[in-house]
């Protein structure tokens, strides 16, 4: 086998990885290359990027260290097309990342819509599909890839796009490096990392360590975490391996939404604590490649994930009793039909292994006379998860006893509950055991064939099989005399299609057409937590539930890119995706947030991306406009006691057109960089988002204290149906002081502009002075970050003696 050829697969890949943005800041796009990106999540010959129908974002190794200091988070903010990122359980390790409506959140009860990958290994959980972006340490990425649209070869929850990281190699990175920052909010990170390649270049290692821990801008809000990643590669002329490894060990709070009445006099405030969430986990995949002769290759993985979640959440709690005197699990213990309101602590435990293997071939041979590749795999997995759910409640009544402290935590030093004094600390008592097993199985071929110079058509294919198999540990297999069990199996199988068309008139244009399915299964979290009679919690207490439907996401999409100038380069296009059976979480109209999932029908997201980006002489800049219409496309119901528009029974009907929560129609990204010197740049990024209605407003129908309001008299949660938008604008910057030596600062919100995250109407128990034990209904908020800056160091030494001049 000759070496040029291995040499080109490698070119290929990294081609794929640093050129396929049309918003790309460091050098303008030249069609002219041969910019290849790869198809699916492994690594394989690639495409020709003007073959390809769709327009992929890519956050390069050079790109990112222009940006030093910041954050995966804070790049994908500041530079992504149509990305919003938020954090949305009010931690900057926990956020939401929201691409054309569709969202990888790490938040359980978020509505899931993006797959991600590392290293070709699909990491959202199995238990809620959900993306801890705490487990992908920022400084071992070595590049990454927003894939849009329903794309199946991306595989399950691939409903509106596919994040694709790929790690750091110590062939790209020799040396060592110490990293130190520290700033606001006392957050101080230290990061050591270590790269290199063996004398015959047949080996290569890349390893690094990060400890990060910071008090949290918001009131009981600190986070501390541990962060381990080690790669190691080997290769020759026809063959490639790497296995890499990342462990953490992470303690982060998030405190979520607070009521607005708190809020008024300090932004800093929270609701109940704690809300403490610890991420134990540890990562293995070895990827290989091999090239079974010059346009045949093999690539494939195999990988283990262990993934261990413990919370402990301060909550308020409320019940009501049956005639027998039961609330939930305690039997017996109350009075027969009564209101009982408290404080509750939920702990909870979830652990999940996850194994699995994929395989392809990629053939790039001429087909009757025309360029084609055709690309044919299979992958499977397995996951074992286990979670068990604890309940520490203190019963209150008024002028007995207190069940918060002042600083909004349980108190559980009050005597034992007595029925006949209605007060007092119910014993700890679990509230579910599951242990639940999932199966995935997929085969997956994709061809694209390049009928003339000009235009090639794309098609492909995937077949995903699962099984959830829920196994209750607590209350035994379903029967007539237990109803609630929540033993249960359910799979699902479907067959995603895909097609595209790419028009390329010269070398300066390229314009694409794509039709596309991609499918998502429920999850055991899901399928646990559905019926309405038997609302749980999150991490849910979960009931005797009814079967719900995967859902199905369909995309059209159309649009292009080139070069305007030879330094001004553009891309636009326009979407429209219909969920088809989506799945998201209602409350069920508890103070305590209980709820639970439903097939809500139809779901749509219409939208337009356009995106302008140059760079003359030192400046280097670029602009981009996204605008999704996310909507109902059928009649949903939810309750909402807090909504104005309520009926008599607290339901609320969205109707088609009617927006869906939390997701801002419009948003505009400036984005510039100047060289001041060879050593110093400075960048700036302004951001801004339109108004987003709140949850619980999903008919977009609530008025702050309507006297429509029908429930009990009651008054309906104060406060506006929308958050309003806003814009910010951060800083950063950067100075290559020699011999290894590099400062870096960012600030954020540096016009310390007060905005809103995102909002729901709710219940509280707790008064603007923090006291317990008036009930009111009030528009609860998740505020945004105040003005916050950091600086840091960093020094290289050990690499090739270019790098301290790069």
């Amino acid at each position: 086998m000759k070496k040029p050829v291995m040499k080109l697969s490698a070119a290929a890949v990294m081609f794929a990885f640093a050129n396929t943005s049309a918003l790309a800041e460091d050098t303008a796009i030249n069609l002219k290359k041969v910019e290849v990106y790869g198809t699916t999540p492994l690594p394989g010959i690639g495409l020709p990027l003007n073959r390809v129908p769709a327009n992929i974002q890519m956050a390069s190794p050079k790109e990112i260290k222009n940006q030093s200091g910041v954050s995966i988070a804070d790049y994908m903010t500041n530079n992504m097309q149509g990305v919003t990122v938020s954090d949305m359980s009010g931690n900057p390790w926990q956020p939401e990342i929201n691409f054309r409506g569709y969202s990888a959140s790490s938040l359980l009860g978020n509505a899931q819509g993006l797959s991600t990958y590392v290293d070709g290994v699909r990491v959202n959980e199995p238990f809620g599909d959900v993306t801890l972006w705490d487990k992908i340490p920022s400084f071992a990425i070595d590049n990454m890839q927003m894939v849009p649209g329903s794309n199946p070869l991306f595989g399950l929850n691939t409903l509106g796009g596919a994040i694709v990281v790929h790690t750091k190699s110590g062939r790209n990175n020799q040396g060592m490096a110490l990293e130190y920052e520290a700033g606001s909010w006392g957050r101080q990170r230290a990061l050591i990392e270590a790269g290199g390649v063996s004398k015959d270049g047949s080996t290569d290692y890349m390893l690094g360590y990060q400890h990060t821990t910071e008090d949290g801008w918001r009131k009981q809000s600190p986070s501390h975490l541990n962060q381990l990643f080690g790669k190691f590669g080997w290769q020759n002329e026809t063959s490639k391996l790497d296995l890499t490894y990342i462990g953490t060990d992470n303690s982060l709070i998030g405190n979520g939404f607070a009521p607005e009445n708190l809020l008024s006099g300090d932004r800093d405030q929270i609701h109940t604590r704690p809300d403490l969430t610890n991420n134990y986990s540890h990562f293995l995949a070895l990827n290989g490649s091999h090239w079974i002769n010059e346009d045949t290759m093999f690539s494939g993985n195999v990988y283990y994930r262990k993934s261990n979640r413990h919370t402990k959440n301060g909550d308020l709690w409320e019940g009501e009793s049956d005639s027998s005197g039961t609330i939930g699990s305690f039997v017996g213990q109350f009075d027969a039909d009564e209101e009982y309101t408290g404080s509750v602590l939920n702990r909870s435990k979830t652990t999940q292994d996850t194994y699995g293997a994929t395989g392809q071939v990629t053939f790039d041979q001429d087909w009757m006379g025309k360029k084609n590749q055709f690309v044919i795999g299979a992958g499977y997995d397995y996951t074992l998860m286990r979670f068990k759910q604890s309940a520490l409640i203190n019963v209150y009544s008024a002028g007995d006893n207190e069940v918060f402290d002042a600083s909004r935590a349980p108190i559980f030093n009050s005597p034992a509950y007595n029925s006949t004094d209605e007060f007092g600390v119910l014993p700890n008592t679990q509230t579910t055991g599951l242990t639940g097993k999932q199966y995935t199985a997929r085969l997956f071929a994709t061809d694209t064939l390049s009928l003339n110079d000009k235009w090639h058509l794309t098609g492909g294919a995937s077949w995903n099989f699962t099984r959830v198999d829920n196994v209750d540990t607590l209350r035994g297999d379903r029967s007539t005399t237990n109803p609630n069990s929540l033993t249960a199996r359910d799979s699902y199988t479907r067959l995603n299609p895909s097609v595209g068309l790419t028009h390329t008139p010269n070398d300066n244009l390229t314009f694409y057409t794509s039709y596309s399915e991609s499918s998502r299964a429920p999850t055991a979290i899901e399928l646990g937590c559905s019926n309405p009679a038997a609302p749980c919690l999150l991490p849910s207490a979960m009931a005797d539930d009814p079967p719900l439907n995967q859902v199905v996401a369909k995309t059209y999409e159309f649009g292009g890119r080139g070069l305007l100038t030879e330094n001004i380069r553009w891309n636009a296009g326009v979407y429209q995706a219909v969920n088809h059976d989506d799945i998201q979480f209602t409350a069920a109209g508890s103070v305590n947030g209980a709820g639970y999932y439903k097939n809500v029908g139809r779901t749509k997201r219409q939208g337009i991306d356009m995106g302008l980006a140059g760079d003359a002489d030192k400046f280097k800049w670029s602009a981009s406009y996204s605008y999704v219409r996310a909507t109902y496309d059928s009649d949903v119901s939810f309750v909402s006691p807090s909504n104005s528009s309520q009926d008599a029974d607290h339901v609320i009907n969205a109707k088609p057109g009617d927006r869906i929560p939390s997701i801002p129609a419009h948003q505009l990204k400036l984005r510039g960089q100047y060289t001041v010197t060879p050593a110093w740049t400075v960048g700036t990024s302004v951001i801004g988002f339109s108004n987003a209605y709140v949850w619980g407003n999903e008919n977009n129908q609530h008025q702050a204290n309507s006297a429509t309001c029908v429930a009990d008299n009651q008054e309906c949660a104060t406060g506006n149906g929308k958050v309003s938008g806003y814009f910010i604008v951060n800083l950063d910057t950067q100075y290559n002081i020699g011999n290894g030596w590099k400062a870096f600062a960012k600030a954020t919100n540096i016009f310390d502009r007060e905005y809103n995250v995102s909002g729901r109407l709710a219940e509280t128990m707790f008064a603007a002075d923090g006291t317990y034990g008036t009930e009111s209904k009030q528009l609860g908020l998740l505020p945004g970050a105040p003005r916050a800056a950091w600086i840091g160091a960093r020094y290289e030494f050990g690499g090739p003696k270019t790098s301290a001049n790069k």
